[in-house]
């Protein structure tokens, strides 16, 4: 019994309507009652016309019969608008309270692995572009048509009570007749299918088709390269096919439909012969019959309809979600640390046999981006660390700042594991600089100190970072053109603000920086300048720096060579020249890109490295 009641429990549709309840527990109650009304009401009248044509046929008095009639007629069409508005509200505020879970669902966890793992991203993107109108109505609309499926269930549930008066039997006879017509068909049209993985990787490729075509980022090159035509013929592909999987999915056979005709005509056939056969012997007055035939009718109201569709569709989300909500605290979770951060001048870092790799995606397990990983910074030192591209430099990143933990092996500071340090404590004395940093469309003063900052240090910062002519505008000023007032910058400045914020950061008490690739869209005399500045502003603290450019990590105190995910050579500029090996090749390598022999043979450096 237990285990029928957990798969009960455990439905899809009955998890949408437990969410409903913890989205709006008023306005859920409202929205049932409303719609037990409009259900219960059909049966109502159908009593009512009923009693009308009894007292027609025999002579009796007309009031009542008129008054019930005509209130319970009057009450069925004011309760339709109320209901609908009702849907629309309650659709509008289940949609906030799944976002709402969703953005606390993907921001709580201190790590990110959550958000990265090729298992989740389906039902991520299901979770987050439910309500868009991409693949189905909006919840606002799906929860009329729920509503309106909802209202034929208890309209036939009450027609079959109200039958019940003419044979116990009729109402059970017609009750598995309709009700079987959804089994009959849903056999051949499994709703869930529409939620296949399969489906949702083709609603995946649809919308990013989608945004393409219509978001700012890729016009430029869309325009330049003519892929307007191409991004048009593969949206539309995309969304066909994902339509065609949709409707084999849901689609009904004839074979299905000729079995439920069959069984709904002989049961209908029975009741109805059975109530004509009462009403010639004169067992049953003319109100009566009119009431039982209307009922008869009325329990057609239960059959296979839209509900599932509309059901099936709104409750995927929240099945996503509680999927994503229960996978989350282990793909996205750190150890909580409980030790404060020390709090010093700088602080040492060390990695000590440090491995790591990333989530498998499905029975594929990824190589390891870290072999074993040993390297000491010391305090108040700067580091360079440099490699081809994979060796490992951005996850090194990712797990000093702690968004992932080593598989293996530790990372200490000053002495204490990382991974004991509280979290929110240790990144308040961590600032870094990404690559892909965040562009917020927020005025200036928020692009450079998000949690704020007195404006003397948000200016100062950006003039440590070689953006005075910035730092002498308005730091009111929205840096987004989508905005009245608004404007953009250039990849270079916005570079220079993402490296003033963690200049600021610095201000306000940062300890250790990471700049991984933070200049790339800079030249290189530019690169090296900026660099420059960090490194003065920065000259307290243990700064680390992750890049492709030798004349930028020549300024640093120690470089580190990183090569399949191991530390092969570690020294400054001159003592890894010296040493002659893979640090001199790949300089010598890059520094031959910027030399020419002149007319005279001689050579000429274009760019100092």
């Amino acid at each position: 019994m237990s285990s029928v009641t957990d798969r009960i429990r455990d439905r899809q549709e009955v998890r949408f309507f437990r969410a409903l309840w913890r989205a709006a527990p008023g306005s859920t109650a409202c929205w049932w009652g409303l719609l037990v009304l409009r259900g219960v009401l059909p049966a109502v009248v159908s009593v009512a016309l009923g009693a009308l044509i009894g007292a027609v046929a025999t002579g009796g008095s007309l009031v009542w019969p008129l008054v019930l009639f005509g209130v319970s007629f009057t009450v069925s069409l004011v309760a339709f608008p109320f209901l609908q508005l009702a849907s629309s509200n309650l659709g509008s505020r289940m949609s906030a309270h799944l976002y709402d879970r969703l953005t606390t669902l993907c921001t709580e966890p201190e790590g990110v692995g959550h958000l990265e793992r090729p298992e989740l991203a389906d039902d991520l993107t299901l979770a987050r572009d439910f309500d868009q109108g991409l693949t189905g109505p909006p919840l606002d609309i799906s929860m009329d048509f729920i509503a309106g499926g909802l209202v034929e269930l208890v309209t036939g549930v009450s027609a079959a009570v109200l039958l019940a008066w003419f044979h116990w039997w009729a109402p059970l006879v017609l009750l598995v007749a309709w009700g079987s017509t959804h089994w009959l068909l849903r056999e051949s049209g499994v709703w869930k299918d529409r939620n296949t993985s399969e489906v949702r990787s083709a609603q995946r490729h649809a919308e990013y088709a989608y945004r393409l075509a219509v978001e700012a980022a890729p016009a430029k090159e869309l325009r330049f390269f003519g892929l307007g035509t191409w991004v048009i013929d593969r949206f539309v592909t995309t969304r066909r096919r994902l339509y065609d999987l949709q409707f084999e999915a849901t689609r009904l056979r004839e074979k299905s439909v000729l079995g439920c005709l069959v069984v709904v005509a002989a049961a209908n056939a029975l009741v109805f012969w059975v109530l004509g056969r009462d009403a010639l012997a004169g067992d049953l007055s003319a109100g009566r019959v009119a009431v039982f035939a209307q009922a008869a009718l009325g329990v057609g109201a239960i059959a296979f309809g839209g509900l599932s569709w509309a059901l099936d569709g709104a409750a995927a989300p929240v099945a996503a979600l509680e999927r994503l909500e229960a996978a989350t605290p282990t793909a996205g979770a750190l150890q909580p640390g409980r030790q404060a951060t020390p709090i010093d001048a700088a602080h040492e870092i060390r990695f000590h046999g440090v491995r790591f790799g990333y989530p498998a995606t499905a029975d594929v397990a990824p190589p390891e981006v870290l072999r074993g990983v040993d390297l000491t910074i010391p305090a108040g030192s700067s580091l360079a660390i440099v490699g081809q591209n994979g060796a490992g430099k951005t996850t090194l990143a990712k797990l000093l700042c702690r968004l992932y933990d080593p598989t293996s092996g530790s990372i200490s500071v000053d002495g204490a594991p990382l991974t004991d340090l509280d979290v929110v404590a240790w990144r308040r004395q961590v600032t870094a600089v990404f690559q892909d940093f965040v562009r917020f469309e927020l005025p200036l003063r928020a692009n450079v100190a998000p949690l704020g900052a007195p404006d003397e240090v948000i200016r100062a910062s950006l003039v440590d970072a070689g953006a005075a002519a910035i730092a002498a505008g308005d730091l009111d000023v929205v840096l987004s053109k989508a905005y009245p007032n608004g404007t953009d910058l250039s990849g270079g400045q916005w570079q220079r603000v993402a490296l003033a914020r963690a200049l600021c950061a610095v201000r306000m008490g940062a300890k250790v920086v990471l700049l991984d690739e933070p200049t790339a869209q800079l030249d290189v005399r530019g690169e090296a300048e900026i660099f420059e500045r960090v490194l003065g502003a920065t000259r307290d603290c243990t700064t680390i720096l992750v890049s492709h450019r030798f004349s930028t990590v020549r300024q640093v105190d120690r470089i580190c060579v990183l090569e399949g995910g191991v530390v092969v050579e570690v020294g400054s500029h001159d003592e890894l020249i010296a040493l002659g090996g893979r640090y001199k090749e790949m300089f010598e390598l890059q520094a031959s890109r910027f030399t020419e022999v002149d007319e005279a043979g001689q050579e000429v450096v274009y760019e100092s490295l």
